[in-house]
This record gives structure tokens, C-alpha cells and sequence, in this order.
């Protein structure tokens, strides 16, 4: 399934030492799970692999964003996760990277023709998003295919 790549610098501050780092991404995922089953995550050198039974592709595309958005997670590696319903992952092509300047209503103009369908993009990333007004560049979402 592959590698992601994410803004190392850039997300939620969930520990201070290397050390932690395995245990805090894996209760940060754990806490609004997403649809992941035997959950797993161990982190080395920025790395976070994530292990486990996905329900569905997009449940562990939830579970790869709530990774990939913390301070010190350069990339996830999702290659020790089994998708249960047979789906396969999709490609980054419905992600989005935050810039400066941007706000969800304009990315749902850019993307839907319309900013009022911000909210679908909220409850798409409600895992990452947990506010609509504090989104902050190099944050990385995922854009539904079609509203």
C-alpha cells in the first residue's frame, strides 16, 4: 500500500522524547478511531508504521492523516494493514495540503464550485479537523471524491 509523506514540523504536538513517540500516535489514533482493528503504531526516525484490520479504505485513510498530522511524523508507512472489505487505497489524489491563505470554504470553491460544501470536507476529516477555523498549512485532509 505505500509510504505518505507528510510536513515533519508541522501538526499536533503529542510528545516531547523519541521515545514516546510509538505509544502517543497509537492512543491519538486509538481515541477516535477511525475503523482500525488491532491497532499497532511503532515510530522510528519519523517514520509511523501502522499495523492492523482496516474496515474500510477510508478508514485508514483517517488513521494515516490522524498520523501523518503530528509534530515529528515525516511520512507513514501502511504496508502491515489488511483492508477488510476488499477495497483498495486510494491514490494522494484526494488529498489536499493546506496553504497559507487558505480556508475550507475556498477549498471547497476550488474544488466543488461551491464554499458552503465546506462542511463536507469537516466531516470527511472530523478526525483531523476538530474545528473548521483552525486548519493550518502543511496540514494535509482528504477531499471527498464527489458531493
Amino acid at each position: 500500500m505505500g509510504l505518505f509523506d507528510f510536513v515533519g514540523d508541522i501538526g499536533r504536538k503529542l510528545f516531547s522524547k523519541k521515545e514516546d513517540a510509538s505509544e502517543a500516535v497509537e492512543k491519538h489514533i486509538a481515541e477516535d478511531n477511525p475503523g482500525v482493528e488491532n491497532l499497532s503504531v511503532k515510530v522510528e526516525e519519523g517514520v509511523a508504521k501502522i499495523e492492523g484490520n482496516a474496515a474500510s479504505a477510508e478508514a485508514l485513510e483517517k488513521a494515516i492523516l490522524m498520523a501523518g498530522n503530528v509534530v515529528g511524523i515525516n511520512s507513514v508507512n501502511v504496508d502491515g494493514v489488511a483492508i477488510k472489505s476488499g477495497e483498495s487505497l486510494a491514490t494522494d489524489e484526494e488529498f489536499y495540503v493546506i496553504q497559507k491563505g487558505d480556508t475550507l470554504w475556498k477549498i471547497a470553491e476550488k474544488n466543488y464550485g461551491n464554499g458552503a460544501k465546506y462542511t463536507a470536507i469537516v466531516e470527511a476529516n472530523k478526525e483531523v479537523i476538530k474545528d473548521a477555523d483552525k486548519i493550518f498549512p502543511g496540514q494535509k485532509i482528504r477531499l471527498p471524491k464527489s458531493l
